[in-house]
């Protein structure tokens, strides 16, 4: 098997595992049991894990917020600022390419009478499309507006959106911004000051550390953000997210952010676009004709790239994706968004981005990581060129 389907879910790093186990076997504290060793430990890892993933992206260790993962911090960032009693307004502003854990809690929102826009992004075949221009959320904002949440980096189609910029716009009109980078903390450079965002979701497992632990990043002055809790209990995490925290988890996802920024130092988002640029070149060479979904894998703003390094979706056009990899069991992909695959409709993301639904449904999407090797990548092509011309021959007259 040939694991490409690291958008969804990484695995899980040895190390990663090395730092948990002791937690998991012999430090089984409880972070919040004060008076003796064993508690006294747990919380002092806590800590520790806290200022290591706090430092990582620029944070004070007293901003991080540990969860259950990214989709209960986008629900605790986007419920916890518009149900605050003296929110600004009853307005939010979104992208209609947002992850379903960033439009379901705002669509449960709006149930309840708030009101939201969803901005339509750069369209198909553009070479940026799927991106949200700045001006955008600019005319969005009303005196109503009490959050804008926007993806820092697009799970389906890989588009890296101008946070910097937006949070400019944010700033000025005295509104708070959210972000879910759970596809780029781990991936990319992330530091919450020079991006001027106010909130921000990530977790564990998209890289390379455990599943059920994430965390939000909640700035503490200029301004201070306010939320209102959405898991009570016994007020842990200064009564943000109640409930016992998860000590292995949380020393995992440090560990695990620990060796994402030496990843990074050491060049792995060159080389993952690298390896995401040869297996393009090999589809091309296996399975074409096929449609590059989302940015040009070679744009650029600012010299900085527009798409994730160890990201590719393509649309074949006359090739169901799903038959395709029916057809090619021993390469993991996906054909849409991990958390909608159960959903028979097409990617909301590309038919956002200007695909039809027909087209959407010949989506395949590959996600590349650290332990991705240039043979598997040739291996895999081979593959999924097989398949794809085993159903376009089923398919024809």
């Amino acid at each position: 098997m040939i694991y490409l389907d690291n958008h969804a879910t990484t695995r899980l790093d040895p190390r990663v595992l090395d730092a948990m186990l002791p937690w998991m076997r012999d430090g089984f504290g409880n972070a919040g049991s004060v008076g003796h060793t064993f508690g006294e430990e747990a919380r002092a890892a806590v800590n520790e894990a806290r200022a290591t993933i706090a430092g990582a992206i620029g944070a004070e260790p007293e901003e991080i917020v540990f969860t259950s993962g990214a989709t209960e911090s986008n629900n605790l960032a986007i419920r916890g600022v518009a149900q605050r009693t003296r929110r600004r307004g009853d307005h939010l502003v979104t992208a209609a390419t947002e992850h379903n854990a960033v439009l379901a809690p705002i669509s449960s929102l709006q149930r309840r009478g708030y009101t939201a826009t969803f901005l339509q992004p750069e369209q198909h075949p553009s070479p940026v499309a799927g991106r949200i221009d700045p001006q955008q959320v600019a005319e969005a904002i009303t005196n109503e507006t009490c959050l804008v949440s926007l993806m820092l980096a697009n799970n389906e189609i890989g588009i890296i959106q101008p946070l910097a910029e937006v949070s400019s716009v944010c700033r000025e009109r005295g509104v708070l911004l959210h972000t879910d980078a759970t596809q780029a903390v781990g991936k990319l450079p992330v530091d919450v000051k020079a991006l001027g965002v106010d909130l921000m979701s990530f977790t564990g497992h998209k890289l390379h550390g455990p599943m059920g632990v994430g965390a939000l990043y909640v700035r503490r002055r200029s301004p201070v953000v306010r939320l209102d809790a959405q898991i009570t209990g016994g007020g842990q995490e200064r009564g943000l997210r109640g409930g016992t925290l998860n000590v292995p988890g949380i020393v995992g996802l440090a560990e695990a952010v620990r060796l994402s920024q030496d990843g990074m130092a050491d060049g792995e988002p060159a080389q993952l676009a690298k390896l995401r640029n040869r297996l393009a070149s090999r589809l091309r060479d296996a399975a074409s004709p096929w449609e590059l979904c989302g940015p040009n894998l070679e744009e650029t703003t600012q010299s900085k790239p527009l798409r994730l390094p160890a990201n590719l979706m393509i649309a074949l056009g006359d090739a169901q994706g799903e038959a395709v990899q029916l057809a090619c069991p021993k390469v993991a992909f996906s054909t849409g968004a991990a958390c909608s695959s159960t959903e028979p409709e097409p990617s909301h993301v590309l038919r956002a981005i200007g695909l039809t639904g027909d087209q959407a449904s010949t989506a395949l999407r590959f996600g590349l990581s650290r332990f991705t090797t240039e043979a598997e990548i040739d291996a895999a092509a081979r593959a999924v060129g097989e398949a794809v011309h085993a159903v376009r021959a089923h398919a024809s007259p």
